[in-house]
């Protein structure tokens, strides 16, 4: 989320969006509550929690945990405290509620307590002997982060980290509690040495929890499109021709790619989509403007597919990626 984002009228635009497409309210509203906590309207990203688990919601466990750790930033801390015991005590399969639960502690000094939720996640969602699943990374690093805040001794998850981790800077550098002393430095080799060890580190957090839907552009079928140009022919300064919309689409990712953006994706357009989500907007789908936002809301949906492809290609011709605009 960039820092200039107005989030209490993001906020809005989500909550009209899943009142439109209820089988994906569940996605759209944990993203509106995302931007109401981070507008400081807690008390509404609360009630959008509650909304969420007194229905059916896929993933029960990761909106308590969020409830929890938003509930304590505004002074609840007792709900919180209990929130997180209930999410040890069922022992959810999927990494997210852990973390969120776990660092919710840290963050309010409860070292001890973030350190026994990270090794019980650890312990129960990591084999030692098999691979380290790529989700479960920001538990091994949040592990190792308290554990060194608490000067523990290494010991093999400890070490499993360190392997797991992708950054250029050790870990025990990263999360080396006198770090912070030398913030207070003046010595400018010191403060550029902390420069590049802050850099290091949001690297290694931008790998392991990536965004939280793909930075995704927009695809129109054949079909698709001579039917949008049919409708609006203005739209034609934009795709002079199918050949060369999925030319720009392919090259646009790799610019991306290049450019160290993670999490790219595809969102196949419709018509029909796009003239509803036009009038939602209350704008006429000739707005230029409205396509990059239409694509976005269709990736907060979790209809984009990654991108670069493994089998056949994106575009639809039954060619393998490699052998079609992979090439």
């Amino acid at each position: 989320m960039r820092p200039e984002t107005d989030h209490t009228a993001e906020a809005e635009r989500l909550l009209r969006t899943a009142a439109q497409y209820p089988e994906d309210a569940e996605q759209l509203l944990l993203h509106a509550a995302a931007h109401l906590e981070l507008s400081g309207e807690r008390e509404r990203a609360t009630t959008l929690y509650d909304d969420l688990l007194a229905g059916t919601p896929r993933h029960p466990s990761l909106i308590r945990a969020l409830k929890a750790s938003n509930l304590w930033e505004y002074g609840h801390e007792a709900e919180a405290r209990a929130i997180i015991d209930g999410i040890r005590t069922t022992a959810p399969r999927e990494p997210s509620p852990w973390v969120i639960a776990a660092e919710a502690l840290e963050s309010h000094d409860e070292l001890q307590q973030a350190h026994e939720v990270f090794t019980e996640a650890v312990t129960l969602l990591i084999s030692e002997a098999g691979p380290t699943p790529p989700d479960t990374l920001p538990l091994l690093l949040g592990r190792h982060r308290v554990r060194r805040l608490l000067a523990l001794e290494h010991d093999t998850w400890d070490i499993r980290a360190d392997e797991s981790s992708t950054a250029t800077v050790p870990l025990d550098e990263l999360h080396d509690p006198k770090r912070l002393w030398s913030l207070g430095s003046e010595d400018p080799t010191e403060l550029r040495a902390e420069i590049a060890r802050l850099r290091a580190e949001l690297g290694t957090y931008r790998a392991a929890l990536s965004r939280p839907f793909p930075v995704a552009v927009l695809h129109w079928p054949n079909t698709e499109l001579t039917e949008l140009l049919a409708a609006y022919p203005s739209l034609a300064s934009e795709y002079p021709s199918h050949e060369d919309h999925l030319t720009t689409i392919e090259s646009s990712l790799r610019e991306l790619s290049a450019s160290g953006t993670p999490n790219l994706g595809i969102v196949t357009a419709t018509v029909p989509s796009y003239e509803a989500f036009a009038a939602s907007e209350a704008s006429s789908p000739e707005d230029t403007s409205l396509l990059p936002q239409y694509a976005t809301t269709l990736a907060a949906r979790g209809r984009a597919v990654g991108w670069p492809p493994e089998g056949g290609c994106w575009c639809g011709s039954g060619v393998s990626y490699g052998g079609c605009h992979g090439g």
